[in-house]
């Protein structure tokens, strides 16, 4: 298993600030909890710099004139402000869950919407697992964090300030000896910034990976086992498991000695208050005992919320791998999509009056109806790679069913991928009643599509929901004429639960031919104008294909049809053959004329039904 295609883009330089603030967009919907959490935040900063001063006057009473009223006034103040320091803790907690809860909502319900718009092939080069991994947990990292870094950065920024204002007030020199940290640790905050950067995107890649290798195997493990390559898998395996814990284990590392060495450095400027406040205090310089309790309580909290900013700080750079991960996902632009022209067109017919509404015309205002489908001139490439169709014409009318053959990578599921706009042209153009597929409206043709592929997908429910996945309002009498014309009715008849049976995850539950009895029902429901079978018989026994057949030939009347066949006994019935190779067509005619031309048709025909028929005996 290469793991090449499953790298990410290498994101270099530090801190990126401009990210972040793409990020906070997707919190703007909750800033009135994001308000609530500085307020909170601010509220809970201005108790803990009146705890010490609130001390300190209770020690300096109870000293010099012990139990007198000023006593018992300040000690009520200090029981309200240990009441209102709960209080917003509480709502803090609160108002926090409910933001990160929010965002994450919506940063994977915007991640899931973009998938859906992408083209095939973004998917071509990205695994399952790395996709499932944006939108499960880099999306639980950033989303958790926003609300607790936002919290604390009001609050350990209004503490640190209320903390260096009253020190101050307090005693000038004192407070400058404990500010000598602060040098120390903005040296300290440099020098861990990249290396805690780099290896957690490091961890945070190397997850990726190994999702996708765990979903990469489970789909495989048939293919696993026929080829008993399950110690080959696993030392694979270990190989990203080791790298995933040297990751691990230097962010960790880092993380470890960072904020310890923030909290040595706020516990050396505690030391620094302790010794010049002790000697001032021996001096009786006119410092109270009340003031120097006061200020060593200021010196202790100082520590505190330096290390709590520290802490988030790491958490930001570790989540900094998360977000560059789930935003790249988000600005990623679908490659075929509505062009202004065509959008602009859909926005003035539905403005326009209503003498071109209804089944007749379609979201941008042009006939609904589709007569031809042509390819002019078609020049295809996957990538940089060599050209897979190169200067490629047809034209197929309304009622035509096409029969591509020829050998494998000849380009045929190209031709049709390239139909039905899966793909866009690199030159040329696909022209829908002479007008190019690209000035019509994206979601109106490609609902105009039913695709039946080779290796048909259910996703688990029971039959019912998945032929009715074509169309959510159909009702269940339109459902079974559906698997009557694809001849599923009768398997699906003779099942316990009819129609109501379970299908299993992928239909695991159905044989391959009911699947694609299944897949061709909910295909028909869809009631398309432009049909593609991409080989869907080449894995069914014969029984199954003969009623495939049948099933096909009744839907196919008044349609255009693209049937790509592995089995040529399967399109002897269709208007036109065309030989693919390489790109081009190298025949083209009916079954008959084809046989009778003794040419390539004939030779595959006839080596096919000859191995064919000697599997019968």
């Amino acid at each position: 298993m290469s793991l090449e295609h499953w790298e990410d883009d290498a994101y270099k330089g530090r801190l990126d600030f401009a990210l972040w603030r793409r990020i906070a967009r997707h919190a703007h919907p909750y800033r009135r909890p994001l308000a609530g959490l500085a307020i909170s935040g601010a509220v809970i900063a201005a108790i803990e710099v009146l705890f010490p001063f609130v001390t300190g006057r209770v020690i300096d009473a109870a000293t010099e004139h012990g139990l007198t009223p000023a006593l018992y006034r300040y000690g009520a103040i200090y029981a309200l402000l240990v009441v209102a320091f709960a209080a917003c803790v509480g709502w803090f907690i609160v108002l926090a869950g409910r933001v990160a809860t929010g965002v994450a909502y919506d940063m994977r319900t915007k991640a899931f919407a973009r998938l859906q718009e992408l083209s095939f092939s973004y998917f071509d080069v990205r695994p399952v697992g790395w996709l499932v991994t944006r939108l499960t947990s880099d999306c639980t990292k950033v989303s958790s964090l926003m609300p607790w870094f936002m919290l604390d950065l009001v609050w350990g920024t209004l503490t640190i300030t209320g903390i260096i204002v009253a020190m101050l007030l307090l005693d000038a020199r004192l407070a400058l000896a404990v500010l000598a940290i602060v040098p120390p640790l903005a040296l300290v905050s440099v020098f861990f910034q990249r290396r805690l950067l780099e290896s957690s995107r490091k961890v945070r890649r190397t997850n990726s990976q190994l999702t996708a290798s765990y979903n990469e195997c489970i789909q495989g493990v048939r293919t696993t086992k026929t080829l008993v390559r399950e110690s080959a898998n696993l030392g694979e395996f270990q190989q990203l498991s080791t790298s995933m814990e040297r990751s691990s284990m230097l962010n960790a590392l880092q993380s470890a000695v960072y904020l310890p060495t923030v909290i040595v450095l706020g516990s050396f400027g505690v030391g620094l208050a302790l010794w010049r406040g002790g000697v001032e205090f021996q001096r009786d310089t006119g410092l109270t005992l009340g003031t120097l309790v006061a200020f060593m309580q200021y010196a202790g909290l100082f520590a505190m919320p330096i290390q709590e900013l520290a802490r988030r700080f790491t958490e930001l750079q570790s989540a900094q791998a998360a977000a560059e991960r789930v935003q790249d996902l988000l600005d990623t632009e679908p490659e075929i999509r509505d062009s202004e022209t065509v959008i602009r067109a859909i926005e003035a017919h539905r403005s326009s009056t209503a003498d071109q509404s209804g089944p007749d015309w379609t979201p941008d205002g042009g006939p609904a109806r589709i007569d031809t489908i042509e390819l002019r001139d078609v020049v295809f490439r996957y990538g940089d790679s060599k050209a897979v169709l190169d200067g490629f014409n047809l034209t197929v009318h309304a009622g035509q069913t096409v029969a591509l053959v020829g050998p494998t990578g000849g380009g045929k599921t190209t031709i049709v991928n390239l139909v039905a706009r899966f793909y866009e042209v690199t030159g040329g153009a696909v022209l829908v009643n002479g007008t190019d597929v690209r000035e019509r409206s994206l979601a109106w043709f490609q609902s105009s599509l039913g695709v039946v592929l080779q290796t048909p997908h259910l996703f688990s429910g029971s039959i019912r929901d998945n032929i009715r996945y074509a169309d959510l309002d159909a009702t269940d009498e339109q459902i079974e004429t559906a698997a009557r014309l694809s001849k599923a009715h009768g398997f699906i008849a003779e099942m316990d639960r009819g129609y109501d049976t379970p299908v299993g995850e992928g239909g695991s539950r159905l044989s391959t031919g009911q699947r694609q009895l299944v897949s061709l029902a909910r295909a028909i429901l869809a009631d398309p104008q432009i049909f593609i079978m991409d080989e869907a018989t080449s894995s069914v026994d014969t029984e199954t294909e003969h009623l495939i057949q049948s099933g096909i030939e009744a839907v196919l009347r008044n349609r255009i049809a693209f049937v790509i066949a592995h089995r040529l006994s399967t399109i002897r019935k269709a208007d036109v053959i065309l030989v693919i190779d390489g790109g081009r067509i190298i025949e083209r005619g009916t079954h008959e004329q084809l046989i009778g031309k003794r040419g390539r048709y004939h030779a595959l025909y006839t080596r096919q039904y000859q191995r064919e028929r000697s599997m019968m005996y």
